[in-house]
C-alpha cells in the first residue's frame, strides 16, 4: 500500500491509520508468542524430560513466578499424562522434530513441564486473540481490507456490519486477553528460562549493525524521521554503539547477487531496489544434490546492504534503536529485564538478546493495543467516519511516470517495497523482506549476512544434532518462503505467466 501511496502522494484518513496500527500490533503480539512457544521453545525445552517432573514441584515453580490460574498440581499432572501418551505411542506428533536428551538442554524437569503446558495453552490463546484480524481484516493471514488510500472496512456506529461500538468492545476484550497472557505467561517464562542459558548472552551476536525503518505512525501526515511521530523510531546503529542512532537514508540501500541465483549485467555492483531486477540464474547442484558451492552462487536470497554494510533487522534492532533513542518505556522494560537477569546491556547483542528483545517488544505492544483502540473509538465518536481517500483512484489523474517506496516493520524486521509506475501500469516492482536482510548470502565484498555472521564461533556439542545452530538461526525467526523455489532438475519450463496489456 505505502509504495503506491508514496508514488501518488496519498495521505490516508485517521481511521485507516489507526486500524492499520491495531492490525499490525496484534499481528506482532500473536506472531511473537507463536514464535517463542511453537517455533523456538523446543530449542531450549526438552519435552521428553518433562515426564520426569514432579507436578507439585512444577506448580510451586509456576506459582513462584506468576499468578496465572492454570498452575495447580492437577493441571500439570494432566499435561504430563498427555505427553506420556505421545511418547508411549512412539508418535510425538508436534513434538517429533527435536534432539531430546541432548546435553545442551539445561532446564530442570519442572521447568520443562511448565513450558510444555504453556506451549499447549498458547495454541488456544493465539487462535482467540487473532480474531481481531477477522474483525478488522476479514481473515488471517493475508488480510483483505487493505486498500490504496486507506481501508475497505466501513466505519459506522449505526451499522451492524461496520466498525461500531460492539466491535470496539470485542476488540478490547481480545486485547485484554492478549495482554494478560503476555504479562502472566510469556514474560515470566522468558525470565524463568533465561537464567539457565545465560551463556547464550555471549553467543550468536553476528554483525553489530542494526536497522529499523520505523513504524506505527502516531499522528496523521507523519514524518518518519521526526522523533515522536512513530511508535517504532527509524534509524541505524553501527558497531554496537548505543550512543548514536544514525539517520536512515533509503537511497543507500543496494542489493547484490554475487552469490545469489540471479543475474545482473555487472555482478560486482549492487543495484538500488528502485532499478533492481530479479532474473533467475540457477547454477546450484543437480541431483543427487551434493553440497552447495559457497565460493560461487549458493542462495535464492539476494544480499541487501545499507551503505555497503550488512544489517540485522527485527525485534532486537527495533528495541535497541528505541533504547538508544531514549524511548522511556523501552528503556524501562529493557533495564528491568537486564536487572532481573543480572546482565549488562552488551548481553543484548546475542542469541539470548534476540529472545529477550522479542518478548520486551510484545509486552510493549500488548499494553498499547487498548490505547489505540480507544483512540479509534474517540475519533469515530467525533463524527469522523472517513476510511479511505478516493481522489487518486482514477489513473487519468496520475502522473505519466512516478516511483514510490513502501516501508514497514513486519514482526521479523524491516520490509521494503519499491514501485515504478509508468502510463498507469507497473513498470517495475521490487521487494526486500526481513529474512532477506538477515539470511542473505555474502555480497561482492565477501561480507556475510546476519545469520552467517551470528553462527561464527557457535559451540556445537554434536554435529549430527546441531541444536545450538538452531538456537541462533531460530532467534531471528526466519521466514524462508522467499528462498524456496521449485525447479525442474533438467531445466524444463513448467509454468509461464503472461502479462496481458
Amino acid at each position: 500500500m505505502r509504495a503506491v501511496e508514496d508514488a501518488l502522494k496519498i495521505q490516508v484518513p485517521t481511521n485507516a491509520r489507526i486500524i492499520r496500527n491495531i492490525i499490525d500490533a496484534i499481528q506482532f503480539v500473536q506472531d511473537h508468542v507463536v514464535h517463542f512457544y511453537h517455533l523456538h521453545a523446543l530449542d531450549w525445552v526438552d519435552i521428553v524430560n518433562a515426564l520426569e517432573a514432579d507436578p507439585q514441584a512444577t506448580a510451586d515453580l509456576a506459582q513462584s513466578i506468576s499468578d496465572w490460574p492454570n498452575s495447580s498440581p492437577t493441571y500439570f499432572q494432566a499435561v504430563q499424562d498427555k505427553v506420556k501418551k505421545f511418547v508411549a505411542s512412539g508418535q510425538l506428533g508436534i513434538f517429533a522434530n527435536a534432539y531430546w536428551g541432548h546435553p545442551a538442554y539445561k532446564l530442570p524437569p519442572e521447568a520443562n513441564l511448565m513450558a510444555v503446558a504453556h506451549y499447549l495453552e498458547a495454541l488456544d490463546w493465539q487462535r482467540e486473540v487473532i480474531k481481531a484480524h477477522a474483525i478488522l481484516g476479514a481473515k488471517n493471514p493475508h488480510l483483505q481490507t487493505y486498500l490504496v488510500g486507506g481501508m475497505s472496512i466501513p466505519v459506522d456506529p449505526n451499522s451492524e456490519v461496520a466498525i461500531n461500538a460492539d466491535k470496539i468492545a470485542q476488540l478490547l476484550q481480545l486485547f485484554a486477553k492478549a495482554k494478560d497472557f503476555v504479562n502472566r505467561v510469556y514474560l515470566p517464562d522468558v525470565l524463568a528460562v533465561a537464567p539457565f542459558y545465560l551463556d547464550w548472552a555471549g553467543i550468536g551476536e553476528g554483525l553489530g549493525n542494526f536497522m529499523s525503518y520505523g513504524d506505527i505512525p502516531l499522528v496523521d501526515n507523519f514524518d518518519p524521521n521526526k522523533p515522536g511521530d512513530m511508535f517504532f523510531p527509524r534509524g541505524i546503529i553501527l558497531d554496537r554503539d548505543l550512543s548514536t542512532v544514525h539517520p536512515l537514508d533509503p537511497e543507500k540501500i543496494n542489493e547484490y547477487v554475487t552469490h545469489s541465483w540471479y543475474t545482473y549485467e555487472d555482478e560486482k555492483q549492487g543495484l538500488h531496489p528502485s532499478v533492481g531486477t530479479t532474473v533467475a540464474n540457477y547454477t546450484g547442484p543437480k541431483p543427487p544434490y551434493e553440497f552447495l558451492d559457497t565460493e560461487n552462487k549458493y542462495s535464492w536470497l539476494k544480499a541487501p546492504r545499507y551503505d555497503e554494510k550488512s544489517m540485522e533487522v527485527g525485534p532486537l534492532a527495533r528495541m535497541l534503536i528505541g533504547y538508544a533513542s531514549g524511548q522511556e518505556r523501552v528503556v524501562e522494560l529493557v533495564n528491568a529485564v537486564l536487572t532481573k537477569l543480572d546482565a549488562p546491556a552488551t548481553a543484548l547483542f546475542s542469541t539470548l538478546g534476540r529472545v529477550a528483545a522479542r518478548c520486551i517488544e510484545t509486552v510493549l505492544l500488548a499494553e498499547n493495543l487498548e490505547t489505540w483502540t480507544l483512540e479509534l473509538a474517540a475519533n469515530i465518536a467525533k463524527g469522523d467516519l472517513a476510511i479511505h481517500e478516493q481522489a487518486h483512484w482514477d489513473p487519468s489523474t496520475w502522473p505519466a511516470e512516478c516511483m514510490g517506496w513502501g516501508w514497514t516493520e513486519a514482526p521479523r524486521g524491516a520490509l521494503g517495497h519499491w514501485i515504478h509506475i509508468k502510463d498507469g501500469k507497473i513498470a517495475n516492482y521490487q521487494a526486500i523482506v526481513p529474512s532477506t536482510w538477515n539470511g542473505s548470502p555474502r555480497d561482492a565484498n565477501g561480507l556475510p549476512g546476519a545469520y552467517e555472521a551470528a553462527l561464527i564461533g557457535t559451540p556445537v556439542a554434536d554435529p549430527n544434532m546441531p541444536v545450538e545452530i538452531l538456537r541462533t538461526v531460530h532467534s531471528f525467526d526466519p521466514c524462508m518462503a522467499c528462498a524456496v523455489h521449485v525447479l525442474d532438475a533438467q531445466g524444463n519450463e513448467i509454468t509461464s505467466v503472461i502479462v496481458m496489456d
